[in-house]
Parts: structure tokens; C-alpha cells; sequence
């Protein structure tokens, strides 16, 4: 950055926006819930997609958990329902494996670094706020992007998602980190945009909104690459809060921001 100030902060959900997780994490809350279900019930796409529609289940485990919970109810059989760190240990030998050897190691990147250093060109600057564990958000960020000690929020660093405090602390981490004045209490005079895949994501920035309206935030949606029906998805993440929603993150360049959100 060469300005004292930032023409725009951008910051990025991992799951579904850097990351395309249909065959990771996404196959893995359903191997989970099949597991558990003893082969009886295995969620599809779309009904994961449901489920994550009612804001409230974008840590994958719970949604596992939740899952779960719900066939046992329809079968009347709460007896059958694991603990929660069974379900956990479950997830994360499917997803992470041993060593990183599990589904997490072929995921398809939505991002590269090209497209990040154009926004820093653009003196824009840049970090992620997730809902994975610091681990897999490392993973990809480091191992697979190549990034440098990116500004990152992870599952255990903040509440989950609809909560903002993430989305805060990815803020003034990068107000430090590049020394400007940073204050949420103090209008900013740039746009802060959070870019996300799900209903989560953009209640996140609705409620950023509600508690510093004196900011610009902005919610931007993507869809992510399995999702079939994308008209329908994209009134869904619009009706969140999505300012605008887009095919792909590498769409929200340095032009569209400045053309589109300051």
C-alpha cells in the first residue's frame, strides 16, 4: 500500500470464495451424517445448501450434528444420537486426514495470487475471516494460495458466524499491521466489503452494520461452484444483505470496487 489510507479493506470468507469445498468439506458433513445415521440417511448438495439457508449452521460439524439430531427425531430414536466430539473426530479424519492427507488436499483453488495482488496495487487491502479451524484456513492460505502470514480470523479465534467480532478483528489487525488509524468508532471513509458464500456471511455484515452504521460496509456475495440454481441462490444471498453477488470471487477486482462500492 503507498496511500497512508486504503481505498477499500477486503475481506474474504475461505470456504466456498478461495476454496471450492463441494468435494471436502461438504462431502464430509454428508460421509459424517451417513456414518451416524448407520448408512440410513446421506444429505445431498441441495439439502445441505437448505440447511445452511437458515443462517444459523455454518460450522459444518453442528450442521453434521444438526443433521443427525434431525433424522433421529423423525425416526423417534434420540437414544441414537452420538456425542458431539465423536461427530467431530469423525468429520476431521474424512476432511483433514492424517498429515493433511484427507479430502482438504484437492480441494480446487477459486483464487490466486495474481488476483490479490492486483487489489494491493490498487491499494486495497486484504485478509480472511472463516469459519474453518486455523489449520485448514492455514492450509490453503500458505500451503496451497502461497501466501505469506496472510491476515487471518479463524473458527478459534472469534465467535462464529452471524457474529461480526471476526470481521472487526480482521479489520484492525490489517489497521495495524499497516499503520493507519483503524477506530470502528470513528467513520473510516472507505468501504469495508466482506465477501462470502452464504446467508451467514452476509448477516454478518448486516449486523457489522447495526452496531458501527458510521461505517461503510458492504456484503458481497459468491456462488459457489456446485450450487445448480443460481438465480435462486443469488435472491437468497441477496435477501441476507448481499449488495451485489457475483459467479466468482476473481470478479471483485480493483475496477468493480471502485466503479460499483466506494
Amino acid at each position: 500500500m503507498t496511500s497512508p489510507t486504503p481505498n477499500a479493506i477486503v475481506v474474504f470468507d475461505i470456504d466456498g470464495v478461495v476454496r471450492d469445498v463441494a468435494g471436502s468439506y461438504r462431502r464430509a458433513i454428508s460421509d459424517t451424517v451417513e456414518h451416524f445415521t448407520q448408512g440410513q440417511f446421506r444429505p445431498t448438495p441441495k439439502e445441505i445448501d437448505d440447511l445452511k439457508a437458515e443462517g444459523c449452521w455454518n460450522n459444518d460439524w453442528e450442521a453434521s450434528q444438526e443433521f443427525i439430531t434431525r433424522f433421529a427425531k423423525v425416526q423417534r430414536n434420540p437414544e441414537a444420537l452420538p456425542n458431539f466430539q465423536a461427530i467431530v473426530d469423525f468429520f476431521q479424519l474424512q476432511y483433514r486426514g492424517e498429515n493433511f492427507s484427507g479430502y482438504i488436499q484437492k480441494e480446487p483453488l477459486l483464487m490466486s495470487q495474481a488476483y490479490l495482488a492486483g487489489l494491493t496495487q490498487s491499494d486495497m487491502l486484504w485478509g480472511f475471516f472463516s469459519g474453518a479451524t486455523r489449520g485448514s484456513a492455514g492450509y490453503v492460505l500458505e500451503q496451497r494460495l502461497g501466501l505469506k502470514n496472510p491476515v487471518l480470523v479463524a473458527m478459534e479465534d472469534a465467535p462464529g458466524k452471524p457474529d461480526p467480532t471476526g470481521l472487526f478483528q480482521a479489520v484492525m489487525f490489517l489497521s495495524e499491521r499497516y499503520h493507519f488509524a483503524g477506530d470502528l468508532t470513528v467513520s473510516l471513509n472507505f468501504p469495508l466489503v466482506y465477501v462470502g458464500d452464504t446467508v451467514a456471511d452476509m448477516q454478518t455484515v448486516t449486523r457489522a452494520k447495526h452496531l458501527y452504521p458510521m461505517q461503510k460496509w458492504v456484503g458481497v456475495g459468491v456462488i459457489p461452484p456446485h450450487v445448480e440454481e443460481r438465480l435462486a441462490y443469488t435472491q437468497l444471498l441477496k435477501g441476507a444483505g448481499a449488495i451485489a453477488v457475483l459467479d466468482s470471487v476473481e470478479q471483485l477486482t480493483s475496477d468493480y470496487i471502485v466503479s460499483n462500492l466506494l
